[in-house]
């Protein structure tokens, strides 16, 4: 199972994910152009010495980070969708991405996704912050393949 992250634009959102995926064993990719440069203290704050456990991957677009899946689905998650996340089978070579922060994914990635689901919220709030939201997602989805660490 891998995260992938779609032009991100928080730096601490890609750190608190990093230190995410170091601590539940799930490398993690980074689809460019990101909205801060790679070297930016703040990405380091929030992973703090998690980095140096994770597996992390840079691709310079959608396409050469697609070219990468295998027969992995790509699994995105969206507020455009009904289908719960809870209620999705998941499968443990699968793919999470994740959209930028202000603006989602274009409708050129919605259509090379393999499956679209939503993590449910109150009708009255929009969406979570990333780094949340790819903790809960992440935690589900390794639950339900049983390759929870430890």
């Amino acid at each position: 199972m891998r995260i992938a992250l779609f032009e991100p634009e928080i730096a601490g959102n890609v750190g608190a994910i990093l230190r995410l995926g170091a601590c539940m064993g799930t490398a993690v990719d980074l689809i460019e152009p990101m909205g801060f440069a790679w070297n930016d203290r703040r990405v380091r704050r929030a992973a703090m010495d998690y980095i140096d456990h994770v597996s992390i991957t840079r691709h310079s677009g959608f396409e050469a980070f697609r070219a990468t899946i295998g027969s992995g689905r790509l699994v995105l998650f969206t507020t455009k969708t009904t289908q719960s996340s809870y209620d999705f089978a998941y499968r443990a070579d699968d793919v999470l991405l994740f959209g930028k922060e202000s603006a989602g994914v274009p409708p050129s990635v919605v259509e090379a996704s393999d499956a679209r689901v939503r993590i449910p919220l109150r009708p009255e709030v929009r969406s979570l912050n990333l780094a949340t939201a790819a903790a809960l997602a992440l935690g589900e989805a390794l639950r339900q393949t049983a390759t929870l660490p430890g």
